[in-house]
């Protein structure tokens, strides 16, 4: 049976897929489109569906230079499909639908509804629209209409959970068109945020991450420059909520009460992203970035005097226009003081409608590549340097599903260290589930993880494996044709490779 024959079977039920490109908030807006179409009566299509859904949501990124390319020729590969299958429907929406409004349907007219970043709440309402009055509806608003994280949802993880404090960004960095898409900063009441947390946990969650553009620079709305940091106190106080991560900071905004709470708070994980960006002082100050070298360095040192194992992480653009040799020369000497345990690292590509885009100084191709090639082999072996004095301690793992992809083939597990490194161990003889919690002694490193090839030292059974065995279940007992298959369970990646560089940090 095909995937086409297998979601046409599921007694007239409307199927949908959404497909996500760019940061995590993008991520986390999608959790909340497919909590929406769910309430509308939708049903996810199965993981192989690819388009072959009765309704096709795309929800959209404008960094990079090629994001409309990438999105157009996705577009037209649903078209001949459209046309076959009476009643489909294609949404775009996110941050370039935000950006490019009407273009979208003179381009692609098979599209149906295109909305903007500030009302994904009325994703059902448009799509029903655009089905009676048989036109497409392009509605994009200029403010936020509802906090996402006031809307339904359907979180990708039974133990793991984003949960989104602010909106928007006031900064105005060269490189980033983020802002303007985005709007100003908007926070979120303590409260709400706290209520939300509890909620979590009481349906199973053990780990949250706290989301924002610049998640730091949390209380700005609110006049209150240490509301982070008793945020994050606040989170150490909430019963059966075993880890609390947050991404991504600004280090203009990173003062030593966020540090001070960070090794004060029990559940505060020892894992900080750092936005970079560069080492260089001048290109620094072409991005807009409102730190320098020194700042961000000793901001490094007092984290590690806090904090002596934390992991700490950052995003580098090489290339930026006016980049000179000596420029990239002092990137490569923050790397080597800060000693990264891993650098999501980019080769600079024109952001249409940023200040940069417009910028002398272009860098050539060749030597933009040549240098990206010589700042990733520095943080590989600095990765893998960093690495290999994790062995031989014993560490508590979170197991997650689907995050080591040799898993099947070499009998392991995998989880997530407190610091975030993930760790392949040895297959336990006692059942282990997602969400439950091992001990284990780390025997090997490698640059991008780590191995625990002895016996499983402990096991310990949680709520959010039982969360995990119950949503399974549940899932598994769906009649054929509306499965919505294994959920994806680990540790939202707090920065994948399309979050970072996003400027929105």
């Amino acid at each position: 049976m095909s995937s086409i024959d297998r979601i046409q079977s599921v007694g007239g039920t409307r199927t949908y897929e959404v497909r996500t490109y760019g940061c995590q908030m993008n991520v986390h807006d999608s959790e909340r489109l497919s909590g929406l179409l769910e309430g509308a009566g939708y049903v996810r299509a199965p993981e192989d569906a690819d388009g072959d859904a009765d309704v096709v949501v795309f929800n959209t990124c404008a960094v990079r230079e090629n994001a409309d390319n990438k999105l157009y020729g996705n577009l037209g590969r649903l078209a001949p499909r459209k046309t076959s299958r009476p009643g489909m429907q294609i949404a775009v929406g996110g941050c370039l639908a935000q950006k490019d409004r009407d273009t979208i349907v003179k381009r692609a007219p098979w599209v149906d509804v295109v909305f903007g970043t500030h009302n994904i709440g009325k994703l059902p309402v448009l799509l029903e629209r655009a089905r009676v009055q048989e036109e497409a509806q392009v509605e994009i608003a200029e403010s936020l209409e509802a906090f996402p994280s006031t809307l339904p949802t359907r979180r990708e993880s039974a133990y793991a959970a984003w949960v989104s404090i602010s909106v928007g960004c006031n900064n105005t960095c060269t490189f980033c068109i983020v802002p303007a898409l985005r709007g100003k900063e908007k926070d979120r009441r303590p409260g709400d945020i706290l209520a939300e947390v509890e909620a979590l946990v009481a349906e199973g969650v053990s780990e949250i991450t706290l989301l924002g553009q610049n998640v730091n620079a949390y209380g700005s709305d609110i006049g209150d420059r240490e509301a982070f940091g008793k945020l994050l106190r606040a989170c150490g106080n909430i019963e059966g909520l075993e880890r609390v991560r947050f991404t991504s900071p600004h280090p203009r905004d990173f003062t030593d009460d966020v540090i001070a709470a960070m090794a004060e708070t029990p559940n505060a994980m020892p894992q900080l992203h750092m936005p970079l960006q560069s080492g260089s002082d001048p290109v620094l100050k072409a991005m807009r970035r409102s730190y320098r070298q020194e700042r961000y360095l000793g901001i490094i040192e007092k984290v590690r005097a806090a904090i002596p194992h934390a992991a700490i992480t950052t995003d580098i653009i090489v290339g930026f226009p006016g980049e000179t040799e000596e420029d990239f020369e002092q990137t490569l000497h923050v790397v080597r003081e800060a000693r990264f345990a891993q650098a999501f690292t980019f080769q600079y590509s024109k952001r249409p409608g940023t200040p940069a885009a417009e910028m002398d100084g272009q860098i050539p191709k060749a030597v933009v590549q040549e240098r990206y090639e010589r700042l990733v082999a520095l943080q590989e072996e600095i990765s893998w340097d960093e690495n290999k004095k994790q062995v031989g301690r014993t560490l508590e793992l979170m197991v997650a599903e689907g995050e080591g992809r040799k898993d099947g083939a070499t009998h392991r597990l995998s989880g997530r260290a407190p610091d975030n490194r993930l760790v392949h161990f040895t297959k336990p003889d006692r059942d282990v589930r997602p969400g439950d919690v091992v001990t284990v002694e780390i025997t090997y490193a490698a640059p991008h993880h780590l191995l625990a090839e002895g016996a499983v030292l402990g096991v310990r059974r949680t709520r959010a494996g039982d969360a995990w065995e119950k949503r399974n279940a549940a899932e598994q007992a769906k009649p054929a044709g509306v499965l919505l298959g294994l959920p994806k369970i680990g540790v939202p990646e707090p920065q994948p490779v399309v979050a970072s560089g996003c400027g929105c940090d």
